[in-house]
């Protein structure tokens, strides 16, 4: 069983994050004020001390913990620690995102209350407003009962105000926050000559509130977070959580999720990286953190090193050349590129323009170029020029991203030359016949995709991603239909039916007729062809939009009652009552029915569907087994 501390943002994302997986769960809060709805999950309330959650864990079988409460709860923090160190439990750290700080003007760091009390006083700062929240009244206590004028905002809840009763502040001082307000409102209201900040990260509204000090010119004092117990297994977001959960609690979740090409790609480019600085020489590491497009950091597995970085010259500059790379996992997803090797090869010049520096020189200069087995863009519709590498948007940042990152992390001033990553999958061109590539105008490789950066284990999400890019390809050709059908077979019986149409406006939907609709509806496309054999045909006509046989099977009541309005007989009733495959329906229905059967049962697949497509024209063509089409 997995136990969740949390009340906080990121204990309302692990309970998110948990309820995948269909199972049950603890979450655990101190107070009762946190709205959380759960489904599989178990609501627990009130503290727990040391000795109560080390009871809880044996008495429950606790073999994971998940400590997802405020940075600032040591107390909690030092409890979870001890109790896993006596019951060997892993524990995961759900880890805020801290933004980085470009601007450290006027910030004085402090290690802890008692380090800001000390400098605070050290500076005669008098009026001083906190908003460090209700708990730290007590903290800063040296502070609002000496000389100082001390100001706190708090939740505008009565929990809240009764808090700062108890721990003796004057409510006069008390000020109070409400969602959404401008962070300088009150800071003007006040004039404080200094703010007290915690160093609560991204879903604590640090950065709003350092910014907005520092726009106001006032002095800023931040007590860091305190440190973590050197065991505890990191993660600073969601997707983070489900892999350590997968890693560390095998089985809790049905599938294992995976990695995208654009992940791969940026784990691959970062260790190139690092093979160029790593002046000492130490092994590779085998991990790598990398940046996702939410902000989260995730650790990527890395081959390890083959080649050493190299040094040449070209046209008298000197360029340093490094590569590295990364064998796909995408988990339990059937993607044709589990298990490729991803590589990046990385040329970093070292010949730094000395009249170029660091304040004039924003960013790194940073090329994304495909190498072998990356596909060549042919067509229109991708959101790429023609002729570039099959790349999209989101991996290519991705890739600048983790490389600013890591010659940020090495210190590495800005450069007037490009730095070119390089990006090659061994075998792509070979894969990608076996891809919708070559029908999206993707020529001599593989794509490098990816929105988030995982994969989760679900076979529709790939599956739909090339439907949205199979759709919009159609839809950039100008075609004046979209036809729609579920495959090969069917597809080239209704190409006779349209032979005026280009092949790009052919596009499969598998099982996912109404995920395809919606996609065609958000296109606005003007018509719209949907084909059907006989089998999804009958899901379809009782309102099955996926027709998946792990979804939906066949209903031969549904399909004896369109028989029966047809006119069909009971010998034919009992002959669909007695049948295995739809197709055998084909000879089933007498002949001189068929029209009538066929229409009302397109009848029915258009009343499901004609409302996904709200603006657009729908035809739907059931296609028999030897290819003859009704309408």
């Amino acid at each position: 069983m997995i136990l969740v501390l949390g009340g906080t943002t990121e204990g309302r994302i692990a309970v998110q994050t948990l309820e995948e997986a269909g199972k049950p769960f603890y979450y655990s809060t101190k107070g009762n004020e946190q709205e959380v709805p759960l489904h599989n999950g178990i609501r627990l309330q009130g503290g727990m001390d040391k000795d109560s959650l080390e009871s809880f864990c044996r008495k429950e079988n606790i073999s994971l913990l998940i400590d997802a409460a405020h940075p600032f709860a040591e107390e909690l923090h030092r409890n979870v620690s001890e109790t896993a160190d006596i019951l060997q439990i892993p524990v995961i750290r759900y880890e805020r995102i801290y933004p980085r700080i470009e601007n450290n003007e006027g910030i004085v760091w402090c290690d802890n209350y008692e380090d800001a009390i000390r400098q605070i006083k050290k500076e005669e700062v008098y009026i001083i407003l906190a908003l460090t929240g209700v708990n730290s009244i007590s903290k800063l206590k040296a502070l609002w009962m000496e000389s100082s004028r001390c100001y706190f905002r708090i939740l505008d809840r009565e929990s809240s105000r009764e808090s700062a009763r108890n721990q003796g502040f004057p409510e006069e001082y008390l000020r109070y926050y409400h969602t959404g307000e401008d962070e300088r409102l009150l800071m003007q209201q006040i004039r404080p000559e200094a703010v007290i900040l915690k160093e609560s990260g991204a879903s604590g509204g640090f950065s709003e509130k350092l910014k907005a000090a520092q726009e106001l010119g006032i002095r800023i004092f931040v007590i860091k977070r305190p440190p973590l117990h050197p065991n505890f297994l990191s993660v600073n977001g969601k997707y983070g959580l489900r892999r350590t959960v997968e890693q560390y609690y095998p089985g809790f979740y049905p599938l294992r999720s995976g990695l995208t090409t654009g992940t791969c790609a940026a784990a691959a480019a970062a260790a190139a990286i690092w093979d160029i600085f790593n002046i000492q020489g130490t092994p590779r590491p085998p991990e790598f953190a990398v940046i996702l497009p939410n902000g989260e950091l995730i650790d990527v597995p890395v081959e390890p090193q083959q080649r050493y970085p190299r040094s040449s010259s070209i046209n008298n500059n000197w360029i340093v050349e490094s590569e590295a790379s990364v064998i796909k996992d995408a988990g339990d997803d059937p993607d044709i590129t589990n298990g490729m090797r991803i590589k990046a090869d990385i040329i970093l010049p070292i010949d730094i323009d000395e009249n170029n520096d660091e304040t004039s020189q924003k960013d790194f200069n940073i090329i994304i170029a495909g190498g072998e087995g990356i596909g060549i863009v042919t067509m229109p519709g991708l959101g790429l020029e023609l002729g570039a590498p099959a790349i999209n948007p989101t991996p290519r940042k991705m890739i600048e991203d983790n490389v600013r990152m890591y010659l940020d992390y090495v210190g590495m001033p800005k450069m007037s030359d490009p730095i070119v990553v390089t990006i090659s999958v061994p075998g792509g061109e070979e894969i990608a016949k076996r891809t919708f590539n070559p029908r999206l105008g993707i020529e001599g490789g593989i794509s490098i995709i990816g929105t988030s950066g995982i994969v989760k284990p679900f076979s529709s999400e790939a599956f739909i991603s090339s439907i949205r890019k199979s759709m919009e390809v159609a839809c950039a050709t100008g075609s004046p239909r979209v036809v729609i059908s579920s495959g090969a077979k069917s597809e080239r019986y209704i190409k006779a039916y349209y032979p005026e149409l280009p092949a790009q406006a052919f596009v499969h939907y598998g099982n996912f007729i109404g995920e395809t609709l919606k996609i065609a509806d958000k296109l606005k496309l003007p018509r719209v062809t949907l084909g059907v054999m006989i089998g999804k045909a009958m899901k379809l006509a009782e309102g099955h939009l996926d027709t998946h046989s792990k979804k939906v099977t066949m209903n031969k009541e549904f399909i004896q009652d369109i028989a029966h309005r047809t006119g069909c007989n009971e010998d034919v009733l009992t002959a669909i009552r007695n049948m295995n495959l739809a197709r055998e329906l084909w000879d089933i229905i007498p002949a001189e029915k068929l029209e009538t059967f066929s229409k009302l049962l397109t009848e029915h697949c258009k009343q499901c569907c004609a409302p996904l497509l709200l603006d657009g024209e729908l035809t739907i063509l059931l296609i028999s087994e030897d290819g003859k089409i009704y309408v």
